[in-house]
């Protein structure tokens, strides 16, 4: 060695996670001739990551201690290289070293920004919902990425117009009814020259806030087409009698009550009548309970009400349903046919259509009677048949009408008749008992007046009890039997046209 001459400061730079013994500087200190013994040392906060080999100076690490960048305070290490003459400095040179930074460290999200948060369905399209904000211990810059993958169709909600801001714009638009809560995948990336390109990814949850913009609905809710959100208003009914007054009604289906189209919001209704007879319902404007206050004079004057129920949440948003009242006649005594059998005859012949007759050569009619009403007769009563058949047809008035011209002789046909009231829905049954006759031929069996005609007309029960010996007399009975017929529609035109056009006669 020699005198401590033509020394320098050094400057320098080793990537972080160097290994030891990396070279960091030659030593430029040189002696002359004939100089005494120096020595070198270093010295200085950071004289600890650097050591001396010959004239170099390298880098001191170990598997326990590795030079990291963001661990070390600064992003230089200082320290000095001083030389001594027989323990006596000499001089004394800087070692300025910079770390070198390399992208060994993965970006992590806030907390505070990948926190659950809400959103309004209302929220307008295009507008910033939330930031997100990711930091590099590196600090190179970071780049936001929304994972669009078929495995997240919550996704195509959002975008990210610039890349580096994580701001997150609303895509489409929301509705509360249909998604109450969204989840997105936020991938943050660090941006760097270096082959591995670290990344983070962070699961965001989305809340929808339920807004003010649906419509109320009557229920039960039924779409106006599959998949549209839009109900029809029921109609609601009820039936009471001119007894009923004073009371709350029952309604089906029921009871009258609506919801808020906004389910998140569930804004309380007002219920109102449109429409009134004379103030007679009034209704709850909160529970929508209908109440009849006056009962009603004539169920034939006024058979019905239909009324318009409104309920709105508020002035703008409103829905609309009618509320059907029928006026039934009261019902104490179920309807009764006055016999369990009845017996008729119809003969054969080429006419498309005959009238069933009975053995006393009267129109067959079975009907019931009713004790609720006066005469017995119920107008909602409603006959058919059991079986169904296309031989026989019964009219509302219980006549019997037959296709003559496809019946058999000899044949015989055993029916239910079927008597239902329209209101109660009480039914009841009868049999008939059906018998076709040949051209000419009298019925089967001998029968007093009495069980063959009933309750008619002596004179008139005589008159027919004649015709019918004269069937076994004479082989002109049928051509007798239509020319009576004949006379009979001369004499009383207005009974069978009656009976033609199921009226009554009287």
């Amino acid at each position: 060695a020699g005198i401590c001459l033509g020394g320098s400061d050094i400057f320098a730079s080793v990537k972080e996670n160097s290994p030891t013994g990396e070279f960091i500087s030659n030593i430029s200190i040189r002696g002359y001739p004939g100089a005494n013994t120096v020595k070198l040392c270093l010295t200085g906060d950071n004289a600890n990551w650097f050591y001396l080999e010959g004239r170099t100076i390298r880098l001191n690490t170990s598997l326990s201690r590795v030079l990291d960048r963001e661990q070390v305070q600064g992003s230089v290490l200082i320290a000095e290289l001083t030389c001594y003459e027989d323990d006596v400095m000499q001089s004394q040179y800087r070692i300025l070293v910079e770390i070198v930074n390399e992208n060994d460290n993965r970006p992590n999200f806030l907390p505070e920004t990948i926190q659950p948060f809400t959103i309004s369905e209302l929220t307008p399209v295009n507008s910033v919902v939330f930031t997100v904000k990711a930091v590099d211990a590196d600090g190179d810059m970071i780049s936001y990425i929304i994972d669009q993958s078929s495995l997240q169709p919550d996704a195509w909600f959002f975008r990210i117009d610039l890349p580096n801001s994580g701001n997150i714009v609303l895509n489409k638009p929301l509705d509360y009814e249909t998604r109450t809560h969204l989840e997105l995948i936020i991938c943050a990336q660090v941006e760097s020259n270096s082959e591995e390109k670290f990344n983070t990814t962070a699961l965001l949850t989305v809340n929808i806030e339920d807004g003010d913009d649906q419509y109320p609905h009557f229920l039960p809710c039924t779409p106006v087409s599959p998949g549209v959100p839009v109900c029809m208003s029921p109609t609601y009914t009820t039936n009471i009698t001119q007894k009923h007054q004073d009371v709350i009604l029952e309604f089906s289906p029921g009871p009258i009550r609506a919801e808020d189209g906004d389910r998140g919001i569930d804004t309380p209704l007002i219920y109102s009548i449109l429409s009134d007879d004379q103030s007679r319902f009034v209704i709850n404007d909160r529970t929508g309970e209908l109440r009849l206050t006056r009962g009603v004079d004539d169920r034939r004057l006024t058979p019905n009400f239909t009324l318009n129920i409104m309920q709105v949440d508020d002035r703008l948003k409103y829905s609309v349903a009618s509320v059907l009242v029928r006026v039934l006649y009261e019902n104490t005594f179920p309807p009764v046919f006055n016999r369990t059998t009845f017996k008729g005859f119809i003969i054969q012949s080429s006419s498309p259509a005959s009238i069933v007759s009975t053995y006393g050569n009267q129109v067959l009619q079975v009907q019931v009677s009713d004790r609720d009403f006066s005469d017995g007769l119920n107008p909602n009563i409603h006959y058919s048949l059991h079986p169904l058949s296309g031989l026989y047809q019964v009219t509302q008035r219980g006549v019997l009408i037959a296709r003559t011209d496809q019946l058999h002789a000899f044949d015989r046909h055993i029916l239910q008749v079927i008597a239902r009231d329209e209101e109660s829905g009480e039914e009841v049954s009868a049999s008939v008992d059906i018998e076709v006759l040949q051209r000419g031929q009298a019925p089967r069996g001998a029968f007093t007046e009495q069980q063959m005609f009933g309750d008619v007309d002596s004179r008139l029960a005589g008159g027919i009890a004649v015709m019918i010996l004269l069937m076994f007399l004479s082989a002109f009975l049928f051509l007798l039997l239509r020319t009576m017929k004949r006379r009979r529609l001369q004499r009383d035109p207005e009974e069978h046209t009656a009976v033609a056009l199921e009226k009554h006669p009287n």
